[in-house]
């Protein structure tokens, strides 16, 4: 995988600085989660655990619905199903990028989230650093924020009254901050183009519901389509 830094703390000051979006999307949204789950009777420590172990963002917020709720198992399977399908999407794309990596695989794939993949998926690895210790930092960073900013919110909770609508906006601003760092390079930018023609296709087509999945899977047709040019 190339040559190694000197140390871990070498590699992890390299790799922050392309976490940064993530950092701030992830403490608006993590205190968010945390005080929502602080106010529907869930304690700091079952925030720390539920983002620790399951790590899946979106569906955490979902999943609150399904713990105050009655015991449905079947409908919670399903719907995370439908709403992590998108990973299965990004598995396959990164398997070139995750070969060779050797003990560090099992937590890259666990940790891998949407922003994850976005700067994972883009990143140029300094020469001086071996590529699978590059993703792992910016996965363990990634991971360790959403923790952190989950517990401090479950935390909070106990204390503040606060109102949260609107704060999954943080999300979307962080998104567009990464597609637009990723459209800088040419390769890039046809990819980019891809997936926003692919999205408002399906949008037209299927409506905002039944989008998802399909649009992903016209991306990957296009781009396996594509591919030998794309590797030009």
């Amino acid at each position: 995988m190339g040559k190694k830094m000197r140390s871990w703390g070498s590699v992890f000051r390299r790799a922050f600085p392309a976490t940064v979006p993530v950092l701030t999307g992830f403490s608006v949204l993590g205190l968010a989660y945390g005080i929502l789950m602080s106010s529907k009777g869930y304690g700091p420590e079952w925030s720390l655990l539920f983002s620790a172990t399951a790590f899946c963002g979106s569906m955490q917020f979902v999943a609150v619905t399904f713990l105050t709720g009655a015991f449905a198992p079947v409908p919670a399977f399903l719907l995370s199903l439908m709403v992590n399908a998108r990973h299965l999407f990004y598995g396959l794309s990164m398997l070139d990028k995750y070969r060779g990596v050797g003990r560090r695989k099992g937590f890259l794939i666990f940790a891998l989230c949407d922003e994850t993949f976005a700067i994972n998926s883009t990143a140029l690895v300094p020469e001086d650093m071996a590529a699978g210790d590059f993703y792992l930092a910016v996965s363990l960073l990634d991971w360790l924020y959403w923790v952190a900013a989950s517990f401090l919110g479950g935390v909070l909770g106990n204390f503040l009254a606060v109102n949260t609508k609107g704060l999954d906006f943080a999300l979307t601003a962080m998104f567009v901050v990464l597609f637009l760092e990723q459209m800088k390079t040419r390769k890039n930018a046809f990819c980019g183009l891809t997936g926003i023609l692919a999205a408002v296709l399906s949008l037209m087509v299927l409506g905002g519901d039944n989008m998802v999945i399909p649009a992903m899977a016209l991306i990957l047709a296009v781009l396996l389509g594509g591919r030998n040019k794309l590797c030009d």
